[in-house]
């Protein structure tokens, strides 16, 4: 079954893709906001490797897509940080549109990459494993405790739906944000290692659909 839910979040992803791209088409690129279509990307490109993996066969091959999961992981998700900045700019928070603001942004972000290279990626081990059918190369070094750089970027997307939901009411995000927080607490009685990914993707369509409700006021 994981299989087939791994195929079925990357068609999502790539639904998010194109509605991304479509956006930028109408209402242009200049906005921080749109840094969302660089995070979508990696998804699309994980849960594919993750669902066809045990095709591709265990080797060298599959070693190495599992490998640029990692990187891209760790290079493109901490822009949704940035993304955060952006949305408070188009919510018209003063001090969100400062250059202060924005420096601090990108230090931050790059502060989480940096995290995740030293945490994670310096010293990444991979070995093959299959869990639920679905065949993968996982860290068999991976830090205990959550990881530091994904609590980092929680951060800034809670204190940012927060923010725009008492300036706008637009709550949707903030809703987004509680899910995933609350998926990646509780321990699902289920026997799937995917399933949890849904509510990942329940935080990507919050974003998405908060850059579009924005694009429209």
């Amino acid at each position: 079954m994981d299989i087939w839910l791994y195929l079925m979040f990357a068609l999502a992803y790539l639904v998010l893709f194109i509605i991304m791209v479509r956006s930028m088409k109408r209402n242009g690129i200049a906005s921080l906001s749109n840094v969302l279509i660089l995070v979508i990307l990696p998804l699309i490109y994980d849960n594919t490797i993750l669902g066809v993996g045990s095709w591709i066969g265990e080797g060298q091959t599959l070693e190495v897509l599992n490998t640029a999961r990692y990187w891209m992981h760790a290079i493109l998700t901490p822009l949704l940080i940035v993304f955060s900045l952006g949305v408070l700019r188009r919510a018209r928070v003063n001090w969100a549109n400062t250059s202060a603001a924005l420096w601090v942004t990108i230090v931050y972000a790059f502060a989480a990459f940096m995290v995740e290279l030293v945490t994670v990626l310096l010293n990444l081990s991979l070995e093959a494993e299959v869990k639920y059918g679905v065949l993968s190369y996982g860290s068999t070094n991976s830090p205990s405790g959550p990881p530091i750089m994904i609590l980092m970027v929680t951060l800034a997307l809670l204190v940012s739906s927060i923010i725009l939901w008492k300036r706008t009411g637009w709550f949707w995000m903030f809703i987004g944000v509680a899910l995933m927080l609350v998926g990646s607490m509780i321990d699902i009685p289920v026997e799937s290692a995917a399933v949890t990914n849904a509510f990942e993707l329940i935080l990507l369509t919050s974003l998405v659909m908060t850059k579009l409700h924005q694009d429209r006021n």
